[in-house]
């Protein structure tokens, strides 16, 4: 009786079983969704990696290449306690509240972590820093520069041939040729610069020079002058990874050059495509909304706040330079 129950119990249990793996298999094959086919990309492009494709950083570089703890805003001004850590939001950015902190980073900067200005260059980052509002180029819609458009958050897409490599960046719609083979320099220095390219076995190599000194490194006030001098590395580390280097000389603001590195990453969608961000004219109003005879933007009521704007004209020359820095 024993035996025969036992033989039961075992019988019941293998039954259970196959019925549970008939089930896993047929909700497998109703419920799960095939992964989207990705379009098929030729390995390589006259003999070398093919880097084209939509690319992205995922990191806080933009905000500042170096390491960081999470700040309450990128603007800020003395709380209560006369210490860095326990400053305040300033009142042009307090009403965005958490949206406006700056999120912290272990940084891109190699070696040592630190960006070797000389003395006066260092004084000059940290000016850049206290008047971000007014001086960093990105809020003005500029031209982001090189590296920065390459860890901006925005996606920018690389089309690859034998003799030119052409990026287009969704910030600001702008975009850079990688020349490949043998061409004249440009007629004057470059928001972009000039990129000359080649190739160290798989590793491609840009040399970008030519700069003019309006653009920035990132949203701390990190700054270069003309004599910028780029050396970019592209390193497949998967199809779908590119390890990004790059050495930063300028003799004007730098006592050594000094290297930045990050991995960027292929956007995976199926239906990914640059979308426009034309921010010229997100950018109109912060830009010349004080020449208006009639000021628009006045006041703004919150429920906990309201918000009364007076717009001004810098005095004399200083209306220009302040789109000039």
């Amino acid at each position: 009786m024993r035996d025969r129950f036992l033989r039961s119990m075992i019988m019941v249990a293998i039954a259970a079983a196959a019925v549970s793996a008939v089930i896993t298999v047929s909700v497998t094959q109703t419920s799960g969704a095939p992964a989207p086919a990705q379009p098929t990309r030729p390995a390589t492009v006259g003999g070398k990696p093919n880097f084209s494709g939509i690319w992205q950083a995922n990191n806080e570089a933009n905000w500042d290449l170096q390491a960081h703890a999470a700040l309450p805003a990128a603007v800020t001004q003395p709380g209560i306690y006369a210490y860095d850590y326990a400053r305040v939001p300033a009142a042009p950015v307090l009403a965005l509240g958490a949206a406006g902190a700056v999120p912290g980073s272990l940084g891109v900067v190699q070696g040592d972590g630190q960006i070797p200005y000389k003395p006066e260059a260092l004084a000059t980052k940290k000016e850049n820093a206290d008047h971000w509002i007014d001086r960093d180029p990105e809020l003005k819609c500029y031209l982001p520069g090189i590296p920065r458009a390459m860890y901006m958050p925005f996606p920018f897409q690389i089309t690859q041939s034998t003799n030119k490599i052409h990026v287009a960046y969704e910030f600001s719609n702008t975009a850079r040729t990688i020349h490949l083979d043998k061409v004249e320099g440009p007629p004057d220095d470059a928001w972009m610069g000039h990129s000359v390219g080649r190739w160290e076995g798989n590793t491609l190599v840009v040399e970008v020079t030519n700069f003019n000194d309006r653009t920035w490194f990132d949203r701390a006030g990190n700054y270069h002058s003309d004599a910028l001098h780029l050396t970019e590395r592209f390193t497949l580390m998967s199809p779908d990874v590119i390890l990004y280097e790059v050495t930063i000389e300028d003799p004007k603001v730098y006592t050594r050059p000094w290297r930045i590195s990050m991995p960027l990453y292929r956007r995976m969608e199926p239906n990914m495509q640059l979308l426009e961000f034309r921010c010229n004219e997100f950018a109109e109003e912060f830009m010349y909304g004080n020449l208006r005879k009639q000021q628009l933007v006045k006041h703004w009521e919150g429920d906990t706040m309201s918000v009364d704007i007076t717009r001004k004209v810098p005095p004399g020359d200083s209306f220009y330079q302040w789109y000039g820095r």
